[in-house]
């Protein structure tokens, strides 16, 4: 969502290209004592990001190992092979290799064996890629032990971020916020510009809310609600705002719910002093404060006490379209509604709770940071697709392209400028008439969708097969996300 957003800024705005804050220097204290978040602390200055002391960074003298801190000899290969799945998003490869060790331990092969640690550690991360954040937590939080006296190493790099991501996902700020100032504490210096950018909101953000009182979700039973697409092409929803009625954006990749100071002000709402800077949004500055909502409503659902980012209203206006953004449903609100069937007939059906019914069928899909990974194809050869909900173009990418190469012979090449790129030239690429995929048993046909020819050189856009947008989403007759099975499916007919 926050790359969609970007792009209709650049659409519809006409602002400065996204840049991105670097690690600012701060105080080096004892590499093995992170700070803690104490009460009397939302005091410590949110922009100040801490930075690893330089003996424990890479490249300034630390011995920093790049194979797996549990796995040993042997173990190291079949360790690094999950770690490249794990990179690549091909989680059902994972699942696969974590089986074939247990059924080698249990068979004394040592060939396919991971010591018990390592094979935690990736379960741990795949429950958290598969959102259950509870069952990551179980697995994870115990690995912390063994690291905590170890210089900085890719697992331990891979956990923390794994943790901090389950405690925000489980509503647990003060944990969430102890968690992403350790990882920024350990890591923050060694950090790349798009792993800092995935970070920047809620580094940033915890600190001012994980003494907030936690939000409760009252489920009632099954309802329809009307949407609109809205100037930017995304969906709107009715909602009531401490009994007020409005139209807010839904972004279930979004950590926080937002909404605009002037809205907030109207209903009465207390707006934080403190405030933060964050540039990762919309790809300018924002300067954010942050409010509890007493009571939030959706169809049948009741929200208490959900914690909200207040952001300026000129922040988020697209003159071009004269379209003000009044707030944003994210992740934690989303998720909370069960299951979202959105029809071409302009109605979001909700299954929420336990009372409504679950999707079963479809193809699987998995959370990875800020975006949905959906496998898509036959069963037993399924490809990974980025689908977002919140963008409006769809393409398939070079490893698209590589598997179907022989298709566009003779045909005419075009550039394409690709939605979270704008800072490179166009890319050479095909259009395709007509392309198929498989959502589990139905296939979904793609028109006039371009196939770029070679990697971008971003990671983001070159590790699936492609992204499904909008305009994909809306030749369909309903697409459903069911956040409690983890399952994406589609009817075309």
């Amino acid at each position: 969502m926050r790359r969609a957003i970007f792009c209709s800024f650049l659409a519809l705005t006409v602002f400065p290209l996204r840049s991105v804050c670097g690690a600012q220097e701060s105080p080096k204290p004892d590499p093995n004592v992170p700070p803690a978040a104490k009460p009397s602390q939302p005091a410590q200055n949110p922009q100040t990001s801490p930075t690893v002391p330089e003996s424990e960074q890479p490249g300034a003298g630390a011995t920093v190992r790049t194979g797996s801190q549990f796995g040993q000899g042997g173990d190291r290969s079949f360790a690094a092979r999950l770690g490249r799945l794990l990179a690549d998003h091909q989680f059902l490869e994972m699942e696969s290799l974590l089986h074939a060790s247990d059924d080698a331990a249990s068979s004394g092969n040592e060939a396919g064996k991971l010591p018990p640690e390592q094979k935690q550690l990736f379960r741990g991360v795949l429950a958290n890629r598969e959102n259950h954040p509870q069952e990551s937590i179980r697995l994870l939080e115990p690995l912390l032990e063994k690291l905590k006296t170890a210089a900085p190493t890719p697992d331990e790099k891979l956990l923390r971020k794994t943790l901090a991501e389950d405690y925000l996902r489980a509503g647990d700020l003060p944990q969430a916020n102890q968690a992403y100032l350790e990882f920024e504490y350990r890591f923050g210096g060694s950090l790349s510009q798009d792993e800092r950018d995935e970070i920047e909101v809620p580094f940033k953000v915890l600190p001012l809310i994980y003494q907030y009182p936690p939000m409760t979700v009252e489920a009632g039973d099954p309802f329809e609600l009307p949407y609109d697409r809205d100037a930017l092409g995304l969906t709107d929803v009715p909602v009531f705002v401490d009994g007020q009625s409005h139209d807010w954006m839904l972004d279930p990749t979004a950590p926080f719910n937002m909404i605009c100071r002037s809205t907030a002000k109207e209903i009465g709402l207390k707006i934080s002093d403190e405030a933060v800077t964050v540039k990762s949004i919309t790809g300018r500055p924002m300067r954010v404060h942050v409010t509890v909502i007493p009571r939030f409503t959706i169809g049948t659902i009741t929200y208490r006490n959900m914690t909200a980012v207040v952001f300026d209203d000129a922040d988020y206006y697209f003159p071009r379209a004269d379209y003000q953004v009044r707030g944003v449903l994210g992740y934690p609100a989303v998720s909370a509604l069960g299951s979202l069937t959105v029809t071409a007939e302009s109605n979001i059906e909700v299954q929420p709770g336990e009372k409504g019914e679950r999707l079963t069928t479809g193809a699987r899909f998995f959370l990875d940071g800020d975006r949905v990974i959906a496998a898509l194809g036959k069963s037993g050869d399924e490809r990974m697709f980025a689908v977002d909900a919140s963008g409006q173009q769809t393409y398939l990418t070079s490893r698209y392209y590589a598997e179907h190469a022989g298709e566009f012979e003779n045909k005419k090449m075009e550039l394409l400028a690709v939605p979270g790129s704008q800072n490179k030239p166009p890319a050479p690429a095909y259009m395709a008439d007509s392309s198929t995929v498989r959502v589990g048993n139905v296939p979904v046909t793609l028109h006039f969708v371009q196939v770029l020819t070679q990697p971008l050189g971003n990671a983001a856009l070159d590790d699936t097969y492609g992204t499904l947008g909008m305009d994909a989403l809306d030749e369909l007759k309903s697409y459903t996300f069911d956040y409690r099975t983890m399952r994406f499916a589609v009817t075309t007919e």
